[in-house]
């Protein structure tokens, strides 16, 4: 099972993040799986989306790695007559096809579903797009994060809204685009019917709002910015300081872990009416996180991680991603990888050829 779509052929049309993510998803089950590039604009536009420290003289970001390690890449200009009907060989025995057009530009390129359907009837064709197939808006994450309220909630209280710092609502609708090809792959072998499928980002983001939109449309509770907090528990997301100076958190999600939290810490707080039930302590989580401070300031971070693993106290490390990558479960995810996928090894010397 390391490899189940080791029998896939799927062409990828899609460039920047959402589109090729899935594309990604399959190339580490095992399919093979076609970029289709343009050699007009020099490839996917996220080629030169380099950070200040990758090497100039390189021809590919490190962001480009990031989604299309793997992938056989094909340079083709689907506006010439040559090249398109390579296009169309490749469809003929194609499982899936990823696209990501703004409207009407697939009709364009000849390289919409009604006309590849008649070259491949079982073909699945999987598209994206940015705010539903009739809009013909040009939808980034950024833009998509403003329009659907998650810039509006997210920050500190008071501040300035702001974007999460990945391109989290491309990655939603990949990921929501891989749950419908799997469910149209599962049609076909069934059926030996293939189907036209399509994820908007602004269908992902909505979707995705879950327990915040509910909030509003249920109990009209308009969430606005609050840092880490959560609107609906407490203590979870406040920021604490060890006496070594780490900065730490916690998700507090029932009574008992609250009440092992106060025992660790030595503080009679879960018999108070103030913090006693969660409702309480929401109402109160200001006054809670004073109170909790003043004891966490007086641990080294060591001693409470273990105590709190002990009496399994949800508790995370703000950690930067040089502290992430150094935990065990980090590098254990690393050396999974096969010969098939990107190594460990491959990481490194893809690093060391685009880094200075």
């Amino acid at each position: 099972m390391n490899k189940p779509f080791s029998d896939l052929v799927i062409i990828e049309l899609a460039g920047v993040l959402a589109g090729p993510s899935v594309g990604l998803f399959f190339t580490e089950l095992g399919a093979k799986v076609i970029k289709i590039e343009n050699p007009k604009t020099q490839g996917d536009v996220t080629r030169s989306w380099k950070s200040p420290l990758e090497n100039k003289e390189g021809s590919t970001s490190a962001y480009y790695w990031s989604v299309n390690a793997g992938k056989e890449i094909l340079f083709l200009d689907l506006t010439l007559t040559k090249d398109l009907e390579t296009f169309y060989m490749l469809v003929k025995t194609a499982d899936v096809l990823i696209s990501n057009y703004k409207l009407g530009d697939d009709v364009k390129l000849k390289v919409d579903y009604d006309t590849l359907s008649q070259i491949n009837p079982t073909l699945i064709y999987a598209s994206i797009n940015g705010f539903g197939h009739d809009s013909p808006r040009t939808a980034y994450d950024l833009i998509l994060q403003a329009e659907s309220g998650f810039m509006f909630m997210n920050g500190e209280k008071n501040a300035k809204p702001l974007k999460m710092p990945v391109a989290l609502i491309d990655l939603l609708a990949g990921h929501q685009l891989k749950e419908a090809v799997l469910i149209a792959l599962l049609k076909k072998y069934k059926t030996q019917l293939g189907s036209c499928i399509s994820v908007s980002l602004f269908d992902s983001a909505l979707a995705s709002l879950a327990n915040q939109a509910t909030n509003w449309l249920i109990a009209h509770h308009l969430p606005t910015a609050q840092g880490s907090l959560h609107p609906n528990i407490a203590p979870y997301g406040e920021l604490f300081l060890t006496q070594d100076q780490h900065q730490i958190t916690f998700a507090i999600g029932s009574n008992s872990q609250f009440k092992n939290l106060c025992m660790i810490l030595e503080i009679d707080l879960f018999e108070n009416e103030q913090f006693k039930s969660n409702q309480q302590r929401v109402a109160n989580r200001d006054e809670l996180h004073l109170l909790l401070n003043e004891k966490i300031s007086q641990f080294f971070f060591d001693d409470l991680f273990k105590l709190c693993l002990k009496n399994e106290v949800p508790i995370g490390k703000i950690r930067n991603l040089k502290e992430v990558f150094e935990l065990p479960e980090a590098q254990q995810m690393l050396h999974h990888f096969t010969n098939n996928q990107i190594s460990l090894t491959s990481v490194k010397s893809i690093a060391f050829q685009f880094l200075k």
